[in-house]
C-alpha cells in the first residue's frame, strides 16, 4: 500500500518502524449527515455549523472546544492556527455565523476560560487573548511529535496540560514528554512531584483528553497506545495491541509507557527495566487497539435520561495503522461507584466499508444541556439531544 506523505514523516520521526497500513480512505460526506449517523432510540443529532474540512489532512480542521461566559460555542482549528466562536443566538441548534477569535495561533487545540478571558493551548505553550492581544502565559513546551496540547481547568483551579511523546516507542529525554502536567492560573508549575516541576501524571504517550467524575471529582483520561507492536520478540505487528486506555488519573503516577500496556503486560520489543510494568497503574477501562480516544466529556450536566447522568462519552478518532479500521464514532462509557465498567457504542456511521467520511474529536457538553461534537475530517459540528421517552 502506498504511504502517504504524513506517514512518511511519522516514519522520518519514528513513528512508523514496520509495514504501511493506512488511516481509512475520505469518502464523500452524505448530502445529509444527520440522516447517515445512527444514535440510541430517543437522541436526535443535527449539522450546529459547517467549516473547512480536513479531509485526508492531518491536525487540521475542527479540533477542541468549550463554552464562553456568553454561552457561545468556541473551537480551536489545530494546523489552521485559528480559533473561532460559532454564536447560535436565536436558539435553533444552528450557529448564526463563523467569527474569528484569533489567528496566526501555533497550531492551538485546548480552550479554557480563566475569570472571563480565554485560554489556548498552542503547541508550544499556552497564550491568554486579551482584548485583541496575545499575551503567553506558559512558555517554551517541547513540540513536535505528537504535537497538540488539550488545555482544561480543574475543579481544583488548576490547569492541566497534555505533552505527548516525541515518537512512537522511545525513552525521552525531555521528562515533559508523555505526560500530564499541572500549572497555576498564573502559569506556574504546581505539579504533584514536590519538585516545583509541572509533572503530574508519566507514562501517558498521548493523552488529548481528559475531564473530572461528577461525583468523585477523580480525574479521568485517554491515552493512545503505541504503533505497529506485537505479543513477541521480532513478530509482526497485531492490528490488536496495544489496547488504547482511559486512566483512572492520580498524582506521581506511572501509566506504562514506553514499557507496557494494558494490566501490566510488558512490550517484549522494548528493552529495559520490565520492573516498571510490576508498579504501573493500569487502566480503568480500555477501548479498541488504535482506535484514537480523544475527547471525553461526563454527562451530568446533559439534557439526557438519568440513566447517563454519571457516565461519560468518548469521541474515538479512528486508526489510520490497522489493516482492519477501528473507531470512527463516538462511545458511552458507563460508569458505577464512580468507575468505568462498560463500553458502548453512542453514535455510529462515519465509517462505511469503503472508508470514513468523518473523524470525532472532542465532546462537550452546552449550557443548553445538548451535547456537541466536533468532526475533523468533515468540518462539522453536531449537535445531540434527547428528544423522546421518560426521564
Amino acid at each position: 500500500m502506498r504511504a502517504t506523505i504524513w506517514q512518511t514523516l511519522f516514519a522520518f520521526l519514528g513513528l512508523v518502524s514496520a509495514a504501511w497500513a493506512d488511516v481509512a480512505p475520505v469518502i464523500p460526506v452524505p448530502a445529509h449527515p444527520e440522516a447517515a449517523l445512527r444514535l440510541p432510540s430517543g437522541f436526535r443529532l443535527q449539522v450546529f455549523a459547517r467549516l473547512e474540512p480536513a479531509g485526508n489532512a492531518y491536525f487540521r480542521g475542527p479540533r477542541f472546544m468549550t463554552f464562553g461566559p456568553e454561552g457561545d460555542l468556541y473551537l480551536s482549528l489545530g494546523f489552521d492556527n485559528k480559533v473561532v466562536r460559532l454564536p447560535d443566538r436565536d436558539r435553533d441548534g444552528r450557529a448564526d455565523q463563523i467569527v474569528t477569535v484569533a489567528d496566526r495561533l501555533n497550531a492551538p487545540q485546548g480552550l479554557a476560560f480563566v475569570e472571563g478571558r480565554l485560554l489556548v493551548a498552542n503547541q508550544d505553550g499556552v497564550v491568554r487573548l486579551d482584548n485583541g492581544r496575545v499575551i503567553p502565559l506558559i512558555t517554551g513546551l517541547p513540540a513536535g511529535g505528537h504535537t497538540l496540547k488539550t488545555l482544561r481547568l480543574g475543579p481544583d483551579g488548576h490547569l492541566y496540560l497534555n505533552v505527548g511523546s516525541s515518537c512512537n516507542v522511545c525513552r525521552e529525554t525531555d521528562p515533559r514528554r508523555a505526560t500530564l502536567l499541572r500549572y497555576t492560573v498564573e502559569g506556574k508549575p504546581a505539579g504533584g512531584l514536590g519538585d516545583g516541576s509541572p509533572i503530574w501524571a508519566i507514562g501517558l504517550r498521548n493523552s488529548q483528553g481528559f475531564a473530572w467524575h461528577p461525583r468523585t471529582g477523580a480525574m479521568f483520561a485517554t491515552n493512545n497506545g503505541a504503533d505497529m507492536r506485537s505479543a513477541r520478540k521480532g513478530g509482526q505487528p497485531d492490528d490488536d495491541l496495544p489496547p488504547e486506555h482511559l486512566n483512572l488519573i492520580e498524582p506521581g503516577k506511572h501509566y506504562g509507557w514506553p514499557d507496557c500496556w494494558g494490566d501490566r503486560v510488558p512490550d517484549p520489543n522494548v528493552p529495559g527495566d520490565k520492573a516498571v510494568c510490576a508498579s504501573m497503574q493500569p487502566p480503568a477501562i480500555t477501548f479498541p487497539a488504535h482506535s484514537t480516544p480523544i475527547g471525553i466529556t461526563f454527562l451530568d450536566k446533559s439534557g439526557f435520561p438519568a440513566a447517563y447522568r454519571e457516565d461519560a462519552l468518548v469521541a474515538l478518532h479512528g486508526s489510520w495503522n490497522r489493516e482492519r479500521p477501528s473507531g470512527y464514532k463516538v462511545v458511552r462509557v458507563r460508569f458505577e461507584q464512580g468507575r468505568p465498567v462498560e463500553v458502548s457504542d453512542f453514535v455510529t456511521g462515519w465509517l462505511q466499508d469503503t472508508g470514513a467520511w468523518g473523524r470525532p474529536v472532542d465532546v462537550t457538553v452546552g449550557p443548553d444541556g445538548a451535547v456537541y461534537v466536533s468532526d475533523d475530517r468533515a468540518g462539522m459540528i453536531y449537535r445531540i439531544t434527547y428528544t423522546g421517552g421518560s426521564r
